[in-house]
């Protein structure tokens, strides 16, 4: 696959004296398709009016009957990487997906579907698409590509920066960018210059509708104007052909619900919009339409207390950049957690939450703590699974002997997980600090040498390395190192996302809840809660969320009957860490 999307001659040109009609993403869907024909007709558009931004074959039942019609209709259309992949008879796809992904493994089966029914011919017009178009309507000069003008499969969402926009757009050069790919139809403006995606016709845009879209531009006295269109189209015969057809239920799913398999490439703006219907819009070269506001109102009910966790207060031996809970050496924000209190708490769970089966204790340093070994102690005594969150450097240390102690009385009970935030010294060192990475290195080695099993936690931003990449660049140390962690099971590395980004989205809809539990999404708050002793405070306090002790709308109460009400996922970490980040401060191990 070419890197850039520079081309070595002019580009075609269209001129448009009257309407025209984009669309992309048919991928091999021929309901759709045959929708999209009507659907032109009833416009008053002919074919030679029509323009595919590409990705004519990909997840459906018919990629060869797809292509006979965009081919012999004249239409016009621009290589995609589906398209660049089949001529040059690829082993994949191209979108660029993280090997072993979900995205990359079920793209592997369908491209191997539709690589054997495209014929010859259809591959060898298919390496004779170019790359751009050129588009002159209104006075105005609009570059058609398949992704973005630097790269064929670059995928581009309506909430990237500004300066990614400006940045392709000054590339193309002219007025504006008419792409695909993504998937999603969207408009933005930087300045006086227009980016337009049509959307996709083959799949739903992730909104819960099981309609695809496409887009009219029609030239104005100065400029032009651009409707959006939902298309729909009998999506119950399509899923059935592609079940007929062997490939992945996944897709035929997607169909059916309006929900895609994944949300791996969605950025977090994205993510939040999942279930939320799109509607017909209109834009022109001076005007988009904001996006649509999102209604944040899941209610997420306490189905049963199954993990509690103390905060022991938020003095810590470290002071790290973006600590969730801005931990130091100084905050005692939250003061130590006190013995009385953590009895109180501990009876009434006895007492009340028989589901009860896990105590974490997080901070803060936990160890750092005058009383921690006490409720240690307690916690593993009356039969809880007790997880402790540390750094494993010199607090920990102070405590090894009797430690040791507990975990020889309770061997299965008790587990440990270490911050270690990357795989590099400076990776590490950047959030931690100067000189921390050998103490933690050393604090790990003391814990297997003295038979411990414990896990790993560590920062994670998809935003600058790949979750593949950061596994295998752990089991590497962990291999150099003699740890016995298995760095690809997630129970044993824990990945954590960044969070001291911008918040992109204000929380958690009851639509995006609502569709995408039964697939597994979830949030803590469902099954825990977390105590914490506010300085000055006469009595702890219960929580709804680890993340959350500083929030009052999360602070629920002082007992744990008190906290058993239903949670708002109103706020940026439900959707950042829990329900779009699929992070969790559970562990299996």
């Amino acid at each position: 696959m070419f890197d850039s999307m520079t081309p070595t001659a002019p580009p075609p040109t269209i001129q448009a004296p009257g309407p025209l009609l984009l669309f992309g993403g048919c991928y091999s869907n021929i309901q759709a398709m045959h929708a999209l024909m009507q659907a032109a007709a009833a416009h008053f558009i002919a074919p030679a009016a029509m323009i595919c931004t590409g990705d004519i074959v990909a997840y459906g039942a018919n990629p060869q009957d797809c292509v006979d019609i965009v081919r012999n209709s004249g239409m016009h259309c621009i290589m995609g990487n589906c398209e660049e992949q089949l001529a040059a008879d690829a082993a994949d796809c191209g979108c660029g997906f993280a090997p072993g992904s979900a995205c990359d493994i079920l793209a592997g089966a369908w491209f191997s579907f539709a690589r054997t029914r495209v014929d010859a011919r259809s591959k060898a017009w298919m390496a004779q698409l170019p790359r751009r178009i050129d588009l002159l309507i209104g006075g105005k000069r609009l570059a058609i590509v398949h992704g973005a003008p630097s790269r064929i499969n670059r995928f581009v969402f309506a909430s990237d920066p500004d300066e990614l926009f400006a940045g392709e757009m000054a590339r193309a050069g002219g007025d504006g960018v008419i792409a695909g790919h993504c998937g999603m139809g969207f408009t933005r403006m930087i300045g006086d210059a227009i980016w337009h995606n049509a959307g996709a016709i083959g799949m739903p845009a992730n909104d819960g509708t099981q309609r695809g879209w496409y887009s009219i531009i029609s030239p104005q006295s100065e400029g032009f104007a651009i409707e959006t269109y939902a298309l729909p189209y009998d999506h119950e015969q399509a899923a059935q052909a592609m079940r007929a057809a062997g490939l992945p239920e996944d897709y035929a799913s997607a169909l059916e619900t309006g929900i895609w398999p994944n949300l791996d490439i969605l950025p977090m703006a994205e993510r939040a919009m999942t279930a939320t219907a799109q509607h017909p819009s209109h834009a022109s070269a001076r005007y988009a339409p904001a996006p649509p506001i999102q209604a944040v109102d899941a209610m997420v009910a306490l189905d049963a207390l199954e993990t509690l966790w103390f905060n022991t207060g938020t003095l810590c031996n470290l002071a790290c950049s973006g600590c969730y809970i801005e931990s130091s050496p100084r905050n005692d924000r939250l003061a130590y957690f006190p013995r009385h209190e953590f009895e109180r708490i501990l009876n009434e769970a006895r007492a009340t939450q028989p589901a009860l089966r896990e105590i974490g204790f997080t901070g803060g340093e936990p160890f750092m703590n005058p009383d921690i070994m006490f409720m240690i102690g307690e916690s593993l005594t009356h039969g809880y699974r007790t997880l402790i969150l540390t750094n494993a450097m010199r607090p920990m240390a102070r405590h090894f002997n009797a430690l040791k102690k507990w975990r020889d009385c309770h061997p299965a009970h008790l587990a440990l997980r270490v911050s270690l935030d990357h795989f590099t010294r400076a990776g590490h060192q950047a959030i931690r600090g100067a000189n921390t990475w050998q103490p933690a290195l050393a604090g790990l080695h003391a814990l297997f040498a003295a038979g411990f099993t414990p896990s790993i936690a560590a920062r994670f931003d998809p935003a600058v390395e790949d979750e593949t990449t950061t596994r295998a660049g752990f089991a590497a140390l962990f291999n150099a190192e003699g740890f016995d962690i298995d760095a690809f099971d997630p129970a044993h590395l824990v990945l954590f996302p960044e969070m001291d980004k911008p918040h992109p989205v204000a929380g958690v809809s009851a639509a995006a809840w609502q569709a995408l539990r039964p697939r597994g999404v979830d949030a803590m708050c469902r099954t825990s809660r977390m105590v914490v002793q506010h300085k000055g405070a006469e009595q702890a306090a219960i929580v709804a969320c680890t993340l959350l002790p500083f929030e009052p709308r999360f602070t629920l109460g002082s007992t744990l009957g008190e906290a058993a009400r239903p949670v708002t996922l109103d706020h940026p970490s439900c959707a950042q860490f829990c329900v779009f980040g699929a992070s969790s401060c559970m562990s299996a191990r």
